[in-house]
């Protein structure tokens, strides 16, 4: 069957069922348009990288061979986390693809884009001109372009722990849930030598995830790691997603942390390194992180969801760090772009400093109870965003990305999905019972 492209394009990148919605003709037209779309800057190198998924090899050759039928030059870094490809899109200074699906279950695949130097490629910057080339077909005038192969490991796993003194790190016992993804070649090379013990659950690259999903924000996908956590008596437990650009801790108590809090400290230790910087921050994060960025003396810009949105606005500001509350965490020398395994060891690092364990540490920061992100399905979007706007008149509103909603000791944010019939509704509140009473009458106006 022929690829779907309407169905795989996304917001931020290309994704959908394997056969019946992608296939190798698909990829293989979509690295053709890719090709046309970076050499119109001047481009005539690609790197192609892919995950562990079973058709990612067939995947990723389809994809570097139409990119050479347009004349560009394909280095092939074979198998690679998706942070790795945009290490090496940045250190390299030469745009990439790595065939991944993320987070999704078996039987998806997908590509990750970035223009030279690890730069976003999403709909508004390259996506939807990158479709619509894929969609009219080739246009092979130039002449073929080769292929060559190259090992970016070693030099990704230096690069990640520069960001760290490595001899600081104390002899913490973590456990690493990589759930048959690429974490599983990318975690145990960057812990090797380290002063840390690595126990690490599901290390074998499978793309038909036999254990559990590699969607660590789901409650039930951590159970496994909290089991060890408690099993060993572990300092730390760390989930990743499937291409490894996500990362989620767990306490010594088996205790989940949310992305928000470890953003908030990662940011005061960053901002121990350069005080005064900047850190985006996206406008589901909990309140807690733009106060702990206060508190360390920093500035906290509140952006949009989205990584491109992210990325543009670490680079408008100077910011040195940009977290999300679902697990993407950005840094300024790391060309901007999201790195689970960067922010693991700068957790470790600051957990070496705190010999009281990561949930002292973590107590600092939480201080709200959250519903977690919660979705709807409704005919139109946009008519239930007026309505429940209309039910707070004397609230204050922005619109910055779908509707926020401050009533001062809690707030909610109500957006709409990039790709389906959703809303997403994202509450904080003192309590966990308050949040429940407050999520009563939000889904009431919903409904």
């Amino acid at each position: 069957m022929a690829t779907d492209y309407d169905a795989i394009f996304k917001a931020y990148d290309v994704r959908g069922t394997v056969g019946d919605q992608i296939d190798a003709d698909g990829a293989r037209a979509i690295g053709g348009a890719f090709a046309r779309f970076i050499a119109a800057s001047g481009a005539t190198t690609v790197l192609v990288g892919r995950d562990m998924r079973p058709e990612g090899e067939e995947f990723s050759a389809a994809f570097g061979d139409g990119a050479m039928d347009h004349g560009l030059d394909v280095v092939d870094v074979g198998l690679c986390a998706t942070d790795m490809l945009y290490y090496a899109s940045g250190s390299l200074d030469l745009p990439g693809a790595v065939f991944t699906a993320s987070h999704n279950p078996a039987g998806y695949n997908g590509i990750k884009m970035c223009g030279a130097g690890a730069a976003p490629i999403g709909a508004d910057t390259g996506l939807e001109a990158i479709k619509s080339m894929a969609i009219a077909g080739p246009d092979p005038e130039a002449t073929k372009g080769t292929r060559t192969s190259r090992d970016l490991l070693g030099d990704y796993v230096a690069h990640v722990r520069s960001f760290v003194d490595v001899d600081a790190l104390a002899p913490l016992l973590v456990v690493a849930d990589t759930a048959n993804g690429m974490g599983g070649l990318v975690v145990p090379a960057v812990f090797e030598g380290l002063h840390l013990t690595l126990d690490h659950l599901f290390p074998e690259l499978d793309g038909t995830f036999p254990n559990h999903p590699a969607d660590p924000l789901q409650p039930e996908n951590l159970r496994d790691l909290q089991s060890r956590v408690l099993e060993v008596d572990a300092d730390v437990g760390m989930a990743f997603d499937g291409d490894a650009d996500r990362m989620f801790l767990v306490d010594e108590n088996a205790r989940p942390v949310s992305g928000s809090l470890t953003t908030a400290i990662i940011a005061r230790t960053v901002l121990e390194r350069e005080p005064g910087a900047t850190i985006i921050h996206n406008l589901i994060c909990s309140r807690t992180v733009p106060e702990a960025i206060a508190e360390a003396g920093g500035t906290a810009v509140r952006t949009q969801v989205g990584h491109s949105i992210i990325k543009q606005a670490m680079a408008d500001t100077g910011a040195i760090f940009g977290g999300e509350h679902s697990g993407h965490y950005y840094f300024r020398d790391n060309y901007r772009a999201d790195s689970g395994l960067i922010a693991a060891l700068m957790v470790l690092e600051a957990l070496s400093h705190h010999p009281a364990g990561l949930s002292d540490l973590v107590s600092d920061f939480d201080r709200y109870a959250s519903s977690g992100e919660l979705n709807t399905t409704v005919d139109d979007a946009a008519v239930v965003i007026e309505r429940v706007a209309a039910a707070y008149p004397n609230a204050r509103q922005d619109r910055l990305d779908g509707l926020t909603v401050d009533l001062g000791d809690w707030w909610f944010n109500l957006r709409p999905s990039n790709t389906e019939p959703l809303l997403r509704l994202n509450l904080e509140a003192p309590t966990p019972d308050e949040v429940q009473q407050r999520l009563a009458e939000i889904q009431a106006l919903i409904a």
